[in-house]
């Protein structure tokens, strides 16, 4: 993580003593392993897929993005939801049902970010694939800031996956994909509706973050950990000004981004986390 907060530019941001603290994240993944490092975070664990009701993983997505946004921003805290089983799959009724709790109590919660690094395949049913969209797009207009990845069926245009292709969240691509093939692997658009997809971009290659073993860490790839770098990055934002809508952090994102590199993607550019606070 190191290297991916040096190509974000976080540098000063630490140093000035911004944590994320008091802002709420809602995770949807896999669930999360109480590693070491995490415990003190976790403010709520919701298990749609076996009912536990202790904290566990038993894919290692879910910790490993959990860590990504605890190395990010370790004073937010986290509230995760399981949607998804051991093999990494799921449902869509799944996932309303955490999206429904979450519209239902994120005032009384205070739950301010929602990551979601995860996508449809292609040939899912395009009418399941619009109701999480019109779902996460409600909370978006309730004040909730979506971050999604764009997945990794890149780089042919239009391989952004559902739920990034919604006009509203936040989606996020890997700007170090080539470093894992001639062609990278994030997904880009336009979208069908002529959207620029994805918005910002973030490190995505060899991210180290927890395991599933108390203590461990792992290295993962893909635009999975892109969205959680920019999430963490939006809860310093929200930490500094707990005001900011939406659409608001959505355009500090468009004005702070590193200049674009020629070729690498559509997005608007690269996350600059300390041109983002300063903007505030």
């Amino acid at each position: 993580m190191e290297r991916a907060k040096e190509l974000v530019h976080a540098e000063n941001v630490y140093r000035k003593g911004y944590t994320g603290k008091g802002v709420r994240i809602a995770l949807l993944d896999t669930g999360v392993f109480t590693h070491r490092d995490l415990k003190c975070r976790i403010v709520l664990f919701k298990d749609y897929i076996n009912y536990n009701n202790l904290c566990y993983d038993d894919n290692g997505h879910g910790t490993h993005i959990a860590g990504i946004i605890n190395d990010m921003s370790p004073g937010a805290d986290l509230l995760v939801f399981k949607i998804l089983d051991k093999n990494g799959n799921g449902t869509t009724e799944k996932a309303l049902k955490a999206l429904e709790w979450i519209q239902q109590n994120h005032k009384r919660m205070n739950i301010k970010l929602l990551n979601f690094s995860m996508g449809y395949l292609p040939n899912t049913n395009v009418a399941i694939q619009n109701r999480l969209i019109e779902k996460l797009e409600e909370l978006w207009d309730e004040g909730i800031t979506i971050v999604t990845a764009a997945g990794n069926n890149g780089p042919k245009e239009n391989s952004i996956t559902v739920p990034g292709v919604s006009r509203k969240v936040i989606t996020v691509g890997s700007c170090d994909d080539l470093e894992n093939g001639k062609n990278g692997y994030g997904g880009r658009g336009p979208t069908s509706c002529c959207i620029v997809k994805p918005e910002v971009l973030a490190p995505g290659t060899n991210i180290k973050s927890f395991s599933l073993q108390d203590g461990g860490y792992v290295y993962k790839s893909g635009t999975s950990m892109s969205a959680p770098i920019v999430c963490g990055a939006l809860a310093l934002a929200l930490e500094k000004n707990p005001n900011l809508k939406p659409v608001e952090l959505k355009l500090l994102l468009y004005d702070s981004v590193s200049q674009k590199i020629k070729n690498l993607s559509p997005a608007w550019g690269i996350l600059n986390v300390d041109n983002l606070i300063k903007m505030l």
